[in-house]
C-alpha cells in the first residue's frame, strides 16, 4: 500500500516537474515574444516625435521661407517707391533749377532795364550851338516836344511848350534857343511885334550864341513885312557889322541889296 502511494506520489510529482518544465520553456519562449512588442512601441514612439520634429522643422523652415519672401518684396517695394521719390525730387530739382535761371534772368533784364533809365535820367553833357551844357531827361524831353510843336505848324502850342520851358529851367543850354524859338513861332504868325520883341530878349540876354545874328534876321523880316524898310536896313547893318563872319550875315547883306 505504501509502495503503490509512493509511486503514485511519484507520479505526481514527475507531472508537476514536467509542468513546470513546460511552464518555463513556454515562458522562455514567450519572454522575447514580449521583449519585441514593447520594442515596436518605443520604435513607432520615437518615429512618432521624429517626425513631429521634421514637421516642425518643415514648418519653421516654410515660414522663415515665406518671411524671407514677404521681407524681399517689402525690399523690394522700398526700393521702388525711392526710386520713385528720386525721380520726382529730380524732376522738382530740375524746375527749380529752370525758375532760378529764369528769375536770374529777369532780374538781369529788371537791372539792365533800371541801369538805362537811370542813366537817361542822370545828367547829360550835351552841345547846343557851339556851346556845352548838362541836361536832365526832363529837361531834354521838354525841348524837343516843343520843338516837334513848331514842326507840325503848332505855332501857338509851340509858343507856350517854349515859354513854359524857360519858366522852368531858365539857366538851360536850350535857354537861347528856345526864346528864339518863340519869336520865329510869333513871326509864323505874322505877330511880328511879338516876334521882335522876343527876339529882342535873344540878343540882349544872350548877345554871344550863335541865335542872336538869327534872331536880328528874324527881327530884320518882320519889320520889313511890317512896312518899316528902313528899321529893316538898319537892323541888318548891326547884324553884318556885329556877327560878321555868321551865316545870317551872307542872309543879310543878300537882303540888304534887295531893300535898297
Amino acid at each position: 500500500m505504501i509502495r503503490v502511494l509512493s509511486r503514485a506520489v511519484s507520479r505526481k510529482a514527475s507531472r508537476i516537474s514536467s509542468s513546470l518544465v513546460l511552464i518555463g520553456v513556454l515562458g522562455a519562449a514567450a519572454a522575447p515574444s514580449y521583449a519585441g512588442v514593447f520594442d515596436d512601441d518605443e520604435a513607432r514612439k520615437a518615429i512618432l516625435e521624429l517626425r513631429a520634429k521634421v514637421d516642425a522643422l518643415q514648418k519653421d523652415v516654410s515660414s522663415r521661407i515665406d518671411g524671407s519672401q514677404q521681407s524681399q518684396l517689402d525690399l523690394a517695394n522700398q526700393i521702388d517707391a525711392l526710386r520713385q521719390e528720386l525721380a520726382r525730387l529730380r524732376g522738382q530739382i530740375e524746375l527749380l533749377n529752370n525758375a532760378v535761371a529764369n528769375q536770374e534772368k529777369r532780374e538781369k533784364d529788371l537791372y539792365t532795364d533800371l541801369d538805362t533809365r537811370l542813366r537817361k535820367l542822370e545828367p547829360q553833357q550835351v552841345t547846343v550851338d557851339g556851346k556845352s551844357g548838362t541836361v536832365d531827361q526832363g529837361e531834354s524831353h521838354a525841348y524837343e516836344a516843343a520843338v516837334a510843336q513848331f514842326k507840325d505848324t503848332d505855332y501857338k502850342g509851340a509858343i507856350a511848350s517854349f515859354q513854359g520851358f524857360l519858366r522852368q529851367y531858365p539857366d538851360s543850354v536850350y535857354a537861347p534857343a528856345a526864346q528864339y524859338w518863340v519869336g520865329t513861332s510869333y513871326y509864323a504868325q505874322r505877330d511880328y511885334r511879338a516876334a521882335m520883341a522876343a527876339e529882342q530878349v535873344v540878343v540882349k540876354t544872350w548877345p554871344d550864341s550863335t541865335r542872336a545874328s538869327d534872331a536880328l534876321l528874324i527881327i530884320a523880316s518882320s519889320q520889313s513885312d511890317s512896312g518899316d524898310k528902313k528899321a529893316a536896313r538898319r537892323t541888318l547893318e548891326t547884324l553884318i557889322s556885329t556877327y560878321p563872319d555868321s551865316q545870317a550875315a551872307a542872309a543879310a547883306r543878300d537882303r540888304l541889296v534887295s531893300l535898297r
